[in-house]
């Protein structure tokens, strides 16, 4: 059965008119959560740790800014908007100390809170917020009036109305507008990371990667190995985002499209989707979980490294060559860029 879509008639923006509420982080989810509620008319405050660089942007946008355990202290509803890694040491240090009985407590992913490196205590509510687009979408949709489309989960409900301020920061943030659907922190978690690790990310730099190296090692030129392997996945992946599976395969020739349906399930084939269900399982387990716990807290040495070989790859240095001659590529130094979710 299709979930219930929740729309603006069903949320109250009034459950968070006098409450004062702290965006921890002013990263890419975090400003736009905090720029749409203070648009929608809420009294919303910055938490930044002493020496952060986001201070002074998030003064220049008006706010208040607090550092984060006075920001905890002073609001009703917290929204934790710090990136998975950084949770557990903020939460112990400055979060914890600082919540008492009827607080809210926001997250817009559920990793902290399902496998456990952050654990509230039952006197407070947890709930998630979660816009399915990146924060610079979530802000300019607003602005145009629209939203993005948005989950909603509730942890824990002491106070009895988790849900209501979880659809009412929904509407705050325009997500609403488009349509809110509820799901839970474990099936929020371990979908988003399963999306993550074997189709979006994993799966499709894996699947390119290799297309290249077949097309090179085969006596082919890197340029059309690339343009072949990596560049024409925009607009595949437009038209499915788009149009659906099937709106892409009316777009493209009748030799691409026989191409699709007859090679496709012989490259991704019953091995891969074993191995995708052997990943899931480590996803359920929580032994990913524990294993990039124990990475960040070692230092990230295996993680950098396979980043830096990564980024020797010979489809790196063709591609950066590559889109110079293209004058519309937007130009980014990726040094230091923070991630967009």
């Amino acid at each position: 059965m299709p979930a219930k879509v929740f729309t603006d008639k069903d949320a109250d923006l009034n459950v968070l008119k006098n409450k004062t509420l702290a965006v921890l982080g002013f990263g890419s989810q975090g400003h736009a959560h905090a720029l749409n509620l203070k648009d929608s008319g809420l009294n919303v405050i910055i938490g930044l740790y002493e020496g952060s660089k986001s201070i002074a942007v998030a003064k220049q946008k008006g706010f208040e800014v607090f550092t984060t355990a006075e920001a905890v202290k002073r609001a009703d509803v917290i929204m934790v908007a710090l990136p998975d890694t950084k949770q557990a040491a903020a939460y112990e240090k400055d979060i914890a100390p600082n919540l008492t009985k009827g607080k809210t407590l926001v997250f817009s992913h559920g990793f902290a809170i399902h496998f456990k490196t952050v654990v509230p205590p039952k006197n407070v509510n947890v709930i998630m917020v979660a816009p399915k687009g990146p924060g610079h979408i979530v802000r300019r949709q607003y602005t145009e009036g629209k939203g993005v489309p948005s989950l909603i989960a509730v942890y824990q409900n002491p106070g009895k109305d988790a849900k209501k301020i979880a659809l009412a920061w929904a509407k705050g943030i325009g997500g609403t507008r488009a349509g809110v659907i509820e799901t839970n922190f474990k099936e929020e978690t371990e979908t988003d990371l399963f999306g993550e690790q074997t189709v979006l990310c994993g799966g499709t730099t894996a699947l390119v990667k290799a297309g290249f190296e077949v097309l090179v090692e085969a006596g082919y030129s890197p340029e059309m190995a690339y343009f072949e392997c990596l560049h024409e996945l925009k607009l595949i992946v437009d038209l499915m985002n788009e149009k659906g599976i099937a709106g892409m395969r009316f777009s493209i020739s009748e030799t691409a499209k026989w191409g699709d349906v007859l090679v496709g399930p012989k490259i991704v084939d019953a091995g891969v989707k074993k191995r995708m269900k052997a990943a899931l399982k480590d996803i359920q387990t929580g032994k990913f979980a524990k294993e990039w716990v124990k990475e960040y807290k070692g230092g990230y040495k295996k993680y950098n490294a396979l980043l830096k070989k990564d980024e020797q790859h010979q489809i790196e240095k063709t591609g950066e060559r590559l889109r110079s001659m293209m004058p519309w590529m937007p130009k980014r130094n990726i040094k230091g860029a923070q991630a967009a979710y």
